[in-house]
């Protein structure tokens, strides 16, 4: 019933704002740019409310509950990750006229070729990026009201499908500023309501942390997924005792441990509050060299922003480059509010309900603790709270990815379909995404998550920094920067995805392989371009991302036309022309 409170308003006010973008949406520039009419703080607030996704909302805390206090490096990257995008890509991308970044790798470099690479890579970060929002909408529904992980799943693919084909972005744009208000303030009182309740004791224990190695009471323990547990001792549950050894507890189960036994290890992971779970670094893979962990997950989230395509198209609706940069800027600050508290849910959890981390279902953390605080009314009510919010973080960050998704299928793979095929798309997208979110309940979110990350800062980030800044950049070269980056990136995940035992750092650069695919990228891109010449129009298309814009910043910019897929050479005499036209007043 909890569940049910705290899903349906959130999903009947996501689908009635986005009903305010239906008379708005004609054209294509309308569906997936809201016609670059977004002012910098509606702007900042939809792309922090996208930004903010299951991974910020529950992954965080669910991964210091699991890893340890290094996992506050992911927020750290996410955050700093919007610096380097305000730096370096804004205002060039927003300059460029393209719609989605495939547009923009042809608008700058005259590649078909490109174009249809990018548009892949963009369906490989989308994927990787919405699986673990449908995954988590199931999970958290399982466990708040005990329904099959296949309903949220569904529930929250009908929700975003259903508003984005009616609204398109600027649809997407209203949901998402209004669901970023609703988060701040789902997230941020439950946690001064935990703080203020669970008394000094519980306090000063999240402070100071102690392995978590015997069970204090009685605990029961539903298992939601396939588990293998490693007993150092004896156990007894319901009559039977287990021998020290490996227990497999198949996914349905529920096991109540005694007061006073033994916390049974859990292959790849790490028991709460140890030497371990309490370094101020990642070990990931438990490869044993947490330093290049940190730094391998800190390239992968800052870079990966630069060329997150949701992002990137969101930049694009921005009436020019100084409101893309000032968005950039606002957003920032709104990211770093929200981030304060994932730490708090984190570090209250490894006191209240460390026992998650047996189940590998610590992403449900955050909706556990109001619980295990208050078991009465009040508890209830900040359950169905933090429920609603994790819902509204789902929804609006899977707005912006489904857009995307549908950007590139309609728009940039099969162009000429206008506003009904991008419609269509939008369904069917959704459709795909619930079929790969179904087998995917045992991965982790926030890995899921930084392996998109990892794709797009292997891919998008070289083409994006190149080709805004490097007028020697060719088109071969940033065919081959991209394809490498994204073969580099994808096989470490297959690789890891597979279960391919591999050891010490090895296993790191294999299950976050931003140290390397990322340099190797560039370097591809640099050194395949120096081998040929760039065109003779390659300084003016370059120039024409840096001039100012012609109109003011204080003045509505005029209706601009759908560039649809007019020919490249229509676009670059065109741009040659205004930028001649500047150089000579």
């Amino acid at each position: 019933m909890i569940a049910v409170l705290a899903v349906l308003p959130v999903a009947v006010a996501t689908l009635l704002v986005g009903l305010r973008g239906v008379a708005a949406m004609r054209t294509t520039s309308d569906f997936l740019v809201a016609s670059r009419r977004v002012s910098p703080l509606l702007n900042s607030a939809a792309v922090s409310g996208e930004y903010l996704s299951a991974a910020s909302f529950l992954g965080v805390a669910g991964l210091v509950v699991k890893d340890g206090v290094g996992a506050l490096w992911y927020p750290v990257g996410f955050t700093a990750g919007y610096v380097a995008m305000q730096v370096l890509v804004a205002a060039p991308m927003r300059r460029s006229g393209a719609l989605t970044v495939p547009d923009f790798a042809e608008a700058r470099l005259a590649s078909r070729p490109l174009r249809v690479l990018s548009a892949v890579v963009v369906l490989v970060v989308a994927g990787l990026y919405l699986v673990p929002q449908f995954r988590t909408a199931g999970l958290v529904l399982s466990a708040v009201g005990g329904y099959p992980y296949w309903v949220g799943v569904v529930i929250a693919a009908v929700v975003v499908s259903a508003t984005l084909a009616l609204g398109g972005m600027r649809a997407a744009t209203y949901v998402q500023a209004f669901q970023f208000a609703l988060k701040l303030l789902l997230f941020i009182v439950p946690a001064v309501w935990l703080l203020s309740t669970v008394g000094p004791g519980v306090r000063h224990a999240a402070v100071h942390p102690v392995e978590f190695t015997r069970f204090p009471a009685d605990t029961t323990v539903s298992f939601g997924l396939d588990v293998t547990l490693e007993l150092a001792e004896p156990l007894t549950v319901d009559g039977r005792t287990h021998p020290p050894g490996e227990l497999r507890v198949p996914a349905g189960r529920t096991i109540t441990f005694p007061a006073g036994a033994d916390v049974p290890g859990v292959r790849g992971g790490t028991a709460p509050g140890g030497p371990d779970w309490q370094r101020p670094l990642l070990d990931v893979g438990d490869g044993g060299h947490p330093l290049l962990s940190t730094w391998s997950v800190l390239l992968a989230t800052m870079l990966g922003t630069m060329g997150l395509p949701h992002v990137l198209m969101r930049l694009h609706t921005s009436p020019d480059g100084r409101a893309a940069r000032r968005t950039a800027a606002i957003t920032v600050g709104l990211l770093g509010v929200f981030y304060l508290f994932p730490g708090v849910y984190g570090l209250l959890g490894r006191v209240l309900v460390p026992q998650l981390f047996l189940t590998g279902a610590t992403d449900t953390a955050v909706v556990a603790l109001p619980a295990q605080v208050d078991a009465g009314g009040t508890g209830a009510v900040f359950t169905g709270l933090l429920t609603a919010g994790a819902f509204a973080a789902f929804l609006a960050t899977s707005l912006g990815l489904l857009l995307v998704v549908a950007g590139a299928i309609s728009h940039d793979l099969l162009p000429g379909g206008g506003v009904g095929r991008l419609r269509f798309t939008v369904v069917a997208a959704a459709a795909v995404v619930v079929l790969l979110a179904l087998p995917s309940a045992r991965l982790d979110a926030g890995v899921l998550v930084t392996w998109g990350f990892t794709v797009a800062a292997a891919t998008f980030c070289p083409l994006l920094v190149l080709g805004a800044w490097w007028s020697r950049l060719t088109a071969p070269g940033a065919v081959a920067g991209v394809l490498v980056g994204l073969l580099g990136s994808s096989s470490g995940i297959a690789v890891a995805l597979l279960g391919v035992p591999v050891r010490g750092w090895t296993a790191i650069l294999v299950a976050q392989p931003a140290p390397w695919a990322v340099p190797l990228a560039f370097a591809t891109m640099v050194g395949v371009s120096l081998l040929g010449r760039p065109p003779s129009w390659a300084a003016a298309a370059l120039l024409r991302l840096h001039l100012p814009e012609p109109q003011r910043a204080d003045r509505p910019p005029a209706p601009r036309r759908d560039l649809g897929h007019s020919s490249w050479s229509a676009r670059r005499s065109s741009a040659v022309r205004r930028v001649t036209r500047r150089l000579g007043r």
